[in-house]
C-alpha cells in the first residue's frame, strides 16, 4: 500500500509542529524588539533570582507549544477541515494566558504587560492565520488528489449513493471515493463512482483499487461478526475503518459517543443560540458593526453620491424582510435599483417561472443601474445593513434575509431558519450567493442554525472579505 496515502496526516502534523514554532519565534522576536526596551534585560519577583529576558521568553514559547499539543490542535481528525482545529488554537491561547497571569499573581513576578495582553492575543491570531494558509495549500494538493485517503465506501446502494453525495458535495473533507461495494445486483455505478466489488469482496476490491480507507455505511448483511472479520483485515493491511451514521450537515463538535452495553452509541446535541452563546454573539456584532461604520464611512459617503447622482431616487432602500421568529423589519440598502424597481418585480418574477420558488432571484435583472451593478458587486449596496445590527435585527452572520413572500413558501424544515437572526452575510454567501440552488442556500442556512459556534462566525468573516474582495460569477 502507498506510504503516502497512509501516513501523510502524521507528516502533515509534524510540518504544523515547525509552522506553530517559527510563528511564536518570529512573534516573540518582535516582541523583545519592539515592545521591551533594550535596558530590560531580566525579570525579577521577590526572594527569586533574577532570570534574562530571552529565558522568560523561550519558557513562554515552549509552554505556548506545550499548550497546543494539550489542546490536540494537531490531531489527524480535524486538521484541515472545519472550524475545531482554530477554536482548540484559540482555546490554548487562553490556557496560556490563564496559566502566566496565575504565575505572575502568585509569585509576584514583574512581567511586562505586553506580554500578556498583547503577544498572546497577537500569537494566537497569527496562529490561526498560519493554519489557514496551510489549509489552502492542503486544499489544493488534495484538488489534485494528493494528501487524501482513497476510500471505498460499503453498504447498499442507497445508503452508499447518500454519502458519496454528501462527501462530493463539500470540499476539503479529505476523501477521495475511488468504490462503491454492495450486495445489490445492481451493477455499474452509484452516483457516478463505480461499483467494485461486493460485500463478499470487500477486501479484495480494496487492494483492487489501492484504497486505504473503507467507509461503512451499513446494511442487513453487516452484522457485528463481519464488521469484526472486515476490522481485523483492515487493521493488517494498516488501513482505515470509518463508520458513517445517516447524519449529514451536523458539525463535529455536537457528535459524542456514549458506550453503553458494549456498543459505541452516538449521542447527537441539538444547541440552541440562548443565554451566553446569545449574549457573546449580540457583543461581537455591536462591537464588530461600530468600527465596521468607523472604517467603511468614506466608502459609504462616496457611494451615496454616486447613487445620487447616477438615477432619480433616493439614497437609501429600505426593504421589508422576515427576521428572528417570523418578525419583520426594514432592512437597509444603497438603492440600486430604479425608483419603481418593486412595482416590476411580480411581473419579471412571474416572466422567469421564479413566483413558486422560496428563493426568488431575477436573472440579469433589467432593474439594476450602472453604478448598482458596480456596488453589488463588491457587497457595497449593503454596508447600511451595518446600522440594522446595531439595532438589533440582524446580525453580522446568519441566514440569508427574506422576503415575506418567500417565508410563505417554506415548509416546516425551511421555518428553522427563522430561529436565529438574518445576517449580512453567511454560508450562503460566502459559497456561491446567487449561484446557489435553493435546496443548497436551505442546507447551508440549516447548517449554520443548527451547528452555530463564535468560531464559525469569525471564519465566515473572514472568508466574506474574501468573497467581497474577489467577486466571483455569484456576485449581482
Amino acid at each position: 500500500m502507498r506510504r503516502g496515502a497512509r501516513d501523510w496526516p502524521e507528516r502533515y502534523a509534524s510540518w504544523l509542529v515547525y509552522s506553530d514554532l517559527a510563528v511564536l519565534v518570529l512573534i516573540f522576536v518582535v516582541f523583545r524588539l519592539v515592545a521591551i526596551p533594550l535596558e530590560y534585560t531580566t525579570v525579577s519577583w521577590a526572594d527569586g533570582p533574577d532570570v534574562p529576558y530571552w529565558a522568560v521568553i523561550v519558557a513562554v514559547d515552549v509552554l505556548w507549544l506545550i499548550a497546543l499539543s494539550i489542546f490536540d490542535t494537531r490531531d489527524r481528525h480535524i486538521v484541515g477541515n472545519g472550524t475545531q482545529e482554530y477554536a482548540r488554537i484559540a482555546n490554548a491561547g487562553v490556557a496560556l494566558f490563564a496559566v502566566l497571569v496565575s504565575v505572575a499573581f502568585f509569585l509576584r513576578i514583574d512581567v511586562s504587560r505586553a506580554l500578556l495582553i498583547g503577544v498572546i492575543p497577537l500569537g494566537t491570531l497569527a496562529l490561526i492565520v498560519s493554519r489557514w494558509v496551510w489549509r489552502q495549500w492542503l486544499r489544493a494538493q488534495q484538488s489534485a488528489k494528493k494528501y487524501v485517503y482513497r476510500a471505498i465506501v460499503l453498504g447498499e446502494p442507497k445508503k452508499s449513493a447518500h454519502i458519496v453525495s454528501a462527501i462530493r458535495r463539500a470540499s476539503g473533507t479529505g476523501f477521495d471515493i475511488v468504490g462503491v461495494v454492495t450486495n445489490s445486483s445492481r451493477s455499474g455505478v452509484v452516483e457516478g463512482v463505480p461499483v467494485v466489488g461486493t460485500f463478499a469482496t470487500a477486501i479484495a476490491a480494496l487492494d483492487a483499487v489501492d484504497a486505504d480507507t473503507v467507509i461503512l455505511v451499513g446494511a442487513d448483511e453487516i452484522d457485528p461478526v463481519v464488521i469484526r472479520r472486515l476490522g481485523g483485515a483492515l487493521a493488517d493491511r494498516d488501513a482505515n475503518l470509518v463508520v458513517a451514521p445517516q447524519l449529514t450537515d451536523v458539525a463535529g463538535p455536537r457528535i459524542h459517543t456514549r458506550p453503553a452495553a458494549g456498543l459505541p452509541l452516538v449521542h447527537v446535541e441539538y444547541p440552541a443560540l440562548v443565554g451566553y452563546r446569545r449574549f457573546i454573539k449580540r457583543v461581537f456584532d455591536i462591537v464588530a458593526a461600530s468600527l465596521l461604520i468607523v472604517l467603511t464611512s468614506p466608502v459609504m459617503a462616496v457611494a451615496a453620491i454616486a447613487v445620487r447622482s447616477d438615477s432619480k431616487g433616493p439614497v437609501l432602500y429600505r426593504q421589508t424582510r422576515v427576521g428572528r421568529q417570523g418578525k419583520p423589519f426594514g432592512m437597509l440598502k444603497f438603492r440600486s435599483m430604479i425608483a419603481d424597481a418593486d412595482d416590476q418585480l411580480a411581473s419579471l418574477l412571474d416572466l422567469q417561472g421564479m413566483t413558486t420558488r422560496p428563493l426568488q432571484k431575477v436573472v440579469d435583472d433589467p432593474r439594476v443601474t450602472r453604478v448598482g451593478r458596480v456596488i453589488r458587486k463588491h457587497s457595497i449596496d449593503e454596508l447600511p445593513q451595518l446600522f440594522n445590527v446595531l439595532a438589533g435585527t440582524m446580525s453580522l452572520v446568519g441566514p440569508r434575509p427574506q422576503r415575506e413572500g418567500e417565508v410563505a413558501l417554506y415548509d416546516d424544515a425551511a421555518k428553522r431558519r427563522l430561529l436565529v437572526k438574518p445576517g449580512m452575510s453567511g454560508l450562503w454567501q460566502v459559497s456561491g450567493r446567487s449561484m446557489l440552488s435553493w435546496d443548497d442556500a436551505l442546507r447551508l442556512d440549516l447548517y449554520y442554525v443548527e451547528n452555530w459556534s463564535f468560531m464559525q462566525d469569525v471564519v465566515i468573516l473572514f472568508r466574506t472579505v474574501r468573497a467581497v474582495m474577489m467577486p466571483g460569477q455569484g456576485a449581482h
